[in-house]
């Protein structure tokens, strides 16, 4: 990594609020990505505050919920800044968080200039839209290895991995949108059952149940809920609450989805 320095106060100086806040914007951008991409709680604020420390603040308290961090630093003077970043998009990538885990590890060990930091979230952040192609294979091989799992035949693998790729690219549009989270999860799912009836009609496919589990698999927020038993146990239990709340009407809002096409289709 370039531009490496020996000890967090070469890189903030004391006297420089200006240049003291961009550090903390910088630092709260490496916890906005974990936050945005699946962490939990506990590995946000520890994160950030890591990273503060390696930077020369001498205390960090952090707050953090699943829709919003707040940081309040001490500087060696007695200053003390606060900073808050909203969280609006949020979705599950563990990619992103092992690259933002990694790139706090080597800072911690030998932080780096503003510039090489920011340079680096930058990398990290054109990383994750360069994988789009990688990922909509990802759906189509996830959906029809599941469905084929759960008793379907090659033909609805096949149908799976189609109605897989239509997912996706749903999925891109309604998080393009700015959609609510719920509501995206419920639009997604009838239109991917509309998709399934409709390849199944096409006789591509022949058992639509097995077909549309492999498609419910990858929007089941298993990783959510996960997560918000974890900050629990860890003692978050605001964040907790409303990660555990938000993932169990994700799953009601998927299962609504597919049933209204169902229902109307005259079901499977």
């Amino acid at each position: 990594m370039d531009d490496v320095v020996g000890s967090g106060e070469a890189v903030v100086h004391g006297g420089d609020a200006e240049e003291m806040g961009r550090c903390l914007s910088a630092v709260m951008d490496i916890g906005e990505l974990l936050l945005m991409h699946g962490a939990e709680v506990n590995r946000v604020e520890d994160t950030i505050g890591r990273l503060c420390r390696a930077y020369g603040f001498v205390r960090t308290d952090v707050f953090t919920i699943t829709s919003s961090i707040i940081v309040s630093a001490m500087l060696p003077d007695g200053r003390t800044m606060t900073q808050t970043r909203r969280i609006r998009e949020r979705d599950t990538d563990l990619g992103v968080v092992e690259a933002v885990n990694a790139l706090s590890r080597r800072i911690c060990t030998a932080p780096v200039s503003l510039g090489a930091l920011k340079e680096e979230v930058g990398r990290i952040q054109e990383g994750e839209r360069d994988q789009v192609l990688l990922k909509l294979g990802m759906y189509m091989m996830i959906s029809a290895s599941l469905s084929i799992f759960f008793g379907g035949s090659a033909a609805d693998g096949l149908a799976a991995a189609l109605s897989g790729a239509v997912l996706f690219s749903v999925l891109r549009v309604s998080a393009a949108l700015k959609l609510n989270s719920i509501l995206q999860n419920m639009i997604c799912s009838a239109i991917t059952a509309f998709v399934v009836s409709a390849l199944v009609g096409a006789g591509i496919g022949v058992h639509p149940d097995k077909i549309m589990i492999g498609n419910i698999m990858l929007v089941i927020p298993g990783i959510q809920l996960t997560n918000s038993l974890r900050d629990m146990i860890n003692g978050d239990m605001i964040s907790g609450l409303l990660n555990m709340s938000e993932a169990l009407l994700k799953a009601i809002a998927v299962a609504m989805g597919f049933a209204i096409i169902l229902l109307f289709g005259g079901g499977v």
